[in-house]
């Protein structure tokens, strides 16, 4: 067990001593004389690993599916002008022994290649140069420069995208932070092929350069050191350098274009060979080609036995795919599989739908895109409004039918609990009671789903005449929609979680990051955020201005208050958030007061009950809702904007009560009024306890005193 222990952990220290060991290697080549053997087997592995690169680069899908191959490209360069420094030492000694003194690739690539003639090897080793310099380096050069600037000026522009897809709920923190290091990654490569191209450059001069040193110091040693004559001089060392040059040049050539085809990629699914005959699958192209040879073929001076086959060719070759698209066009669909009856799936049993809107059978003509889906397009336009509105990506709606539901019914839930639930009939209008009618019209009564409101549904025939008797006038898909944002609302907090809160985070990181830095984690745990988003989203406050809720968490961090406290004072400091909630800048505030009795009975209670749920007795908070409620109904139904004030040290519990009851009433703090704000006050709720005996008021006192 220990040795298989000890060899199991040796395999990552021999894989880290493989690259220094590699590097020695080629230092080692350079200023170690070797044996023509030894240097038959590495031009033979240099030329495997050219091959190798030039295989990777073709097949990768992108570019940085190769993200190593600028890397890759010197140590292939490096290795290779070892070799021509190792080369260029046996040649210069051993040249004068003949041809075979070099070891049996260069002399096979001197003698087999460029058939015996020096000259002409000569040739086509300029020509070779020449492609590969002038060509190939020059254009993949050109190309790494650009791609490397254009990527680098894109690279603010791909994260900002980056965090607008995260904090509009498109993408999730993992898949934001693996795109955050493939845009980093993307920008790194191409300024290292920038760099690495000049390598390609480098090696091409450098191999003309090494075979003039060849040349010139193998005649000037042959002559005057080994006494050979002029000719044989040169037939010896001249086919030797070029040999050498050759062996050296073709693996170059083959590195020249394997850094071009990565360069010149566009991103795609596919690989080279793969896309390239996606793109010249096309019949139509084949067919022209066909057409113009065979024209060609025509001309008498055209060599028509080599035209006309290939015209053949290329008409067959069209045929044959339109043939082939003509088939697969024609096949029949696959038959899916029958589900097993038996099989449960996790989708089953569980929804990742946050929203869900469940519509009876009479209501899908509402969201059939055959007939416009009018409940469709409002509903995006809800999710829109309503997450500016709210400060966070309200998450997408749900919907579907459901067969147990009666036809006319929809159902909204929201994270998983049923928040609404009423009926419209998809070919009749719902008339609103404005209070104010000049007549009445026929239709069934009801009750508006979303306020409660008076109203009938009527025929579409009577549109007009109830609108001229002072009805106002809605279609089902407005009902639905309307109900639909009320619940959204309703139920905000419920919708908000620890990844939204993270979102908002990331988002103040962007344009603030030392309030960022300062918030969260260094004073706030991402948990205690949240909780604190959640409860003032309860109280309908939106988070659309997260900075001042973060400034205000920051400057109270040293205080260590507890989650209560902390929602408290946090809104006396972004009280003007809150108060333009209800009103507008330029208008006072409609206020509704307690009497000083009843404050001071509240404040009582809640000192008694310190941290209490719900602090007030029972018999006492059903008298105050009462008179909460003769308060507050005349400005509801004026739909009035007005906000219950009271003391800090009631008014959380206060709101609890109130909420229950009349959800969209706000409950303020006299602190949390902007000292320039004027007030208004529309009602005072009781002058006296609300209306409590004697002995109920002596009792209440009595418990007080007992708690």
């Amino acid at each position: 067990m220990t040795a298989g222990f000890n060899l199991r952990s040796l395999g990552p220290m021999v894989g880290a001593a493989v690259l220094p060991a590699g590097m020695l290697i080629l230092v080692g080549l350079m200023v170690i004389p070797v044996s023509p053997l030894i240097l038959d087997i590495s031009f033979v592995a240099n030329i495997m690993v050219s091959l190798a690169i030039l295989m990777v680069a073709l097949s990768a899908a992108k570019p940085l599916d190769f993200s190593s191959f600028p890397t890759v490209l010197l140590l292939a360069t490096l290795f290779r002008l070892a070799l021509n420094v190792a080369s260029t030492r046996v040649v210069l000694v051993h040249g004068h022994e003949g041809t075979a003194s070099a070891g049996h690739v260069i002399e096979a690539f001197g003698q087999v290649l460029i058939g015996g003639d020096y000259v002409v090897g000569l040739f086509v080793f300029v020509v070779l140069m020449i492609i590969n310099m002038v060509v190939i380096t020059k254009g993949a050069g050109r190309v790494s420069e650009v791609s490397a600037r254009f990527t680098l000026d894109a690279l603010p522009g791909k994260q900002m995208a980056i965090d607008a897809d995260l904090n509009a709920g498109l993408l999730s923190p993992e898949e934001a932070k693996a795109r955050r290091v493939e845009v980093a990654t993307e920008a790194d490569f191409y300024g290292s092929m920038d760099g690495a191209s000049k390598f390609v450059k480098g090696d091409a001069i450098a191999g003309l350069l090494i075979l003039f040193v060849n040349i010139v110091g193998g005649l000037i040693l042959g002559i005057f050191s080994h006494g050979l004559s002029f000719s044989e001089a040169g037939a010896t060392y001249v086919t030797l350098a070029i040999g050498d040059a050759l062996v050296a040049q073709i693996p170059a050539l083959l590195l020249s274009i394997a850094a071009a085809s990565i360069v010149t990629r566009v991103t795609s699914p596919l690989n080279l060979s793969d896309q390239i005959g996606s793109q010249f699958a096309s019949p139509q192209v084949w067919m022209a080609v066909g057409a113009i040879l065979f024209i060609l073929g025509l001309v008498p001076a055209m060599p028509q036995m080599l035209v006309l086959p290939a015209a053949a060719i290329a008409l067959g070759l069209g045929w044959h795919l339109k043939r082939a698209a003509a088939e697969i066009a024609a096949a029949p669909e696959p038959v899916a599989a029958a589900p097993d009856p038996h099989h449960i799936d996790w989708a089953d049993v569980s929804d990742a739908s946050a929203c869900q809107l469940e519509i009876g059978y009479a209501l899908v003509a509402l969201v059939d895109e055959r007939k416009g889906a009018p409940l469709m397009g409002r509903i995006t336009g809800i999710r829109k409004q309503l997450s500016k509105e709210l400060g966070f990506v309200v998450p997408a709606v749900k919907v579907s039918d459901d067969l147990s539901l009666p036809g006319n019914v929809y159902r909204i839930s929201v994270a998983g609990v049923i928040v609404g639930e009423d009926e419209v009939y998809p070919n009749e209008m719902l008339a609103l009671d404005s209070g104010d009618l000049v007549t009445k019209v026929a239709g069934r009564a009801c009750k508006d789903p979303t306020f409660g409101l008076d109203a009938l549904w009527i025929s579409k025939a009577l549109q007009n005449d109830a609108i001229a008797a002072g009805y106002t006038v809605v279609d089902p898909a407005t009902v639905v929609a309307t109900h639909l944002n009320n619940s959204i609302v309703g139920s905000a907090s419920d919708l908000f979680g620890i990844d939204d809160a993270q979102a908002l985070i990331d988002n103040l990181k962007i344009h603030y990051p030392q309030l960022a830095q300062n918030l969260s984690p260094q004073n706030y745990a991402l948990p205690r955020i949240a909780s604190l988003c959640k409860s003032l989203l309860i109280e309908r406050v939106p988070l659309r201005d997260f900075r001042k809720i973060a400034e205000a968490m920051v400057s109270l961090a040293s205080q260590q208050l507890g989650e209560a406290d902390l929602v408290e004072a946090v809104r006396q400091r972004i009280g003007a958030l809150i108060v333009q909630t209800i009103v507008p800048s330029r208008m006072p505030l409609p206020v509704v007061t307690f009497s000083p009795e009843i404050e001071m009975l509240l404040n009582q209670a809640v000192r008694a009950n310190p941290g209490a749920e719900w602090p007030f007795e029972h018999g006492m908070a059903m008298k105050i809702i009462g008179e909460v409620g003769q308060a507050v109904e005349p400005l509801l139904l004026q739909t009035r904007s007005f906000a219950l004030v009271a003391s800090p040290i009631c008014r959380s519990a206060l709101s609890r009560l109130v909420r229950a009851t009349f959800p969209d009433v706000a409950v303020i703090s006299y602190l949390e009024i902007p000292a320039t704000k004027a007030t208004e006050i529309v009602a005072t709720i009781g002058g006296e306890v609300p209306r409590l005996t004697r002995d109920e008021n002596a009792q209440m006192e009595d418990e007080l005193h007992e708690n």
